[in-house]
């Protein structure tokens, strides 16, 4: 007996390779249907392997995707910032990040935004992992990167008010995800991933 709701569903094994390869959706033919300064909204009409034709609407963000980094100012305190979200009209805490502009790579886009958000470079730049956000219809790559051996350097950049910057010690992780005003997933998933890292990392 299958579990209620799954009753239609396919149970495979992860480590079932030949399963996880099953051939992807054709797609038919795609559509605009809003573009904005930041967004493209597009309706993707597909075929499935087994005949079956549908379409479904996807978020597409910048092509080359975002950074976002845990900057740590010694072995255990990361630099957090605090500022406004207008998506939840709310000053939200949460990591430092932006847009990977044209010709930058990854870890160099990570370097500026520090500096442009919280004042400081890093002579130590890790990429941890790529996370995907509501994947299903948000076509969006965010890159968590890991920055130590901070110093003092400040760029101008675009906020339109000073950003408050907040050291936590990643000790408390525990409490700064009780706070109420730290909901952002991809911040939280970053600290993990570092606190992680950094328990089998040589100290800087």
């Amino acid at each position: 007996m299958f579990p209620p709701g799954l009753a239609s569903g396919i149970i495979v094994p992860y480590f079932d390779k030949e399963q996880r390869m099953r051939k992807k959706p054709t797609i038919l033919q795609t559509h605009t249907l809003s573009q904005t300064r930041l967004f493209l909204i597009e309706q993707v009409d597909l075929r499935f392997a087994n005949g079956v034709e549908t379409s479904y609407e996807r978020l597409i963000g910048g092509a080359r995707g975002a950074v976002l980094i845990v900057p740590m100012l010694d072995d255990d305190n990361v630099l957090l910032i605090r500022e406004y979200s207008v998506g939840v009209e709310r000053y939200e805490l949460a990591l430092p990040k932006g847009r990977i502009e044209e010709g930058e790579d990854m870890l160099a886009a990570a370097n500026r935004e520090i500096m442009e958000e919280i004042g400081y470079g890093s002579h130590q730049l890790h990429h941890l992992s790529s996370l995907t956000l509501a994947p299903g219809y948000i076509g969006h790559i965010t890159h968590i990167v890991l920055a130590r051996q901070l110093y003092p350097q400040r760029m101008p950049g675009d906020e339109p008010e000073p950003i408050e910057v907040v050291p936590w010690s990643l000790q408390r992780l525990d409490e700064l995800l009780q706070q109420d005003d730290f909901t952002e997933a991809r911040s939280v998933a970053a600290l993990f991933l570092a606190k992680e890292y950094l328990q089998h990392a040589p100290s800087q």
